[in-house]
């Protein structure tokens, strides 16, 4: 039976995201806030809670899992970032983009693209998302909280606990996020393109 955290959306409480943390550390799947929708996160090291993953949204071996990062200087080490692409970076993180590159060394193989060796990227700008990565120390495995079969995700924490309190470790009530994904941005080459429109400014992007 799932753990259920209630937790400040402005000013997380500190002893209940060490307690989160302590969860994820332990191989646990939880529930959390972004800036755009909630999502599934765990360990970046821990397979079996990625499996677990998996199983819940029924994800293929050809999906492509995201690594949550407190920030720019963490995406460089797990992402080969362009010189030319930094700036761009640094303004929108953090913020709802995906920026997909080329993975470092540090990513498992199992979380890259099983051709391409990519990776996706985002530092979302969320108080608790935030909060979360400070206290793990490292980003999260991270996958949209959408159900096989629906094309939205959900969106009410009591909601998330009902279905799947036998399948993940914690859920955490962070309040009303978004139902809208973020923008996908594939920066491997020397020009930036959007791949999936989403709750990010796409405008930035036209060429």
């Amino acid at each position: 039976m799932a753990q259920f955290f209630q937790i400040h959306p402005e000013n997380p409480q500190l002893r209940l995201i060490r307690s989160a943390v302590e969860i994820i550390r332990q191989g646990g799947v939880v529930i959390y806030p972004t800036d755009s929708s909630y999502a599934l996160g765990c360990h970046i090291g821990d397979k079996n809670a990625m499996e677990r993953i998996r199983t819940i949204r029924k994800l293929d071996d050809k999906h492509n899992f995201t690594l949550v990062c407190r920030d720019l200087s963490e995406i460089a080490v797990y992402a080969k970032i362009e010189n030319q692409h930094y700036r761009m970076l640094k303004s929108l993180t953090p913020g709802p983009y995906t920026f997909i590159h080329k993975a470092t060394k540090q990513v498992p193989r199992r979380l890259q693209h099983p051709k391409k060796k990519t990776i996706g990227i985002r530092v979302p700008e969320n108080p608790i998302a935030q909060a979360l990565l400070a206290e793990l120390a490292e980003p999260m495995m991270s996958s949209t909280l959408i159900l096989p079969g629906e094309e939205l995700p959900l969106t009410d924490p009591y909601e998330m606990r009902d279905i799947l309190s036998h399948q993940v470790d914690l859920v955490i009530d962070g309040g009303y996020c978004g139902i809208e994904d973020s923008t996908v941005v594939d920066m491997e080459g020397d020009t930036p393109f959007v791949v999936r429109a989403g709750k990010g400014d796409t405008s930035l992007f036209d060429v």
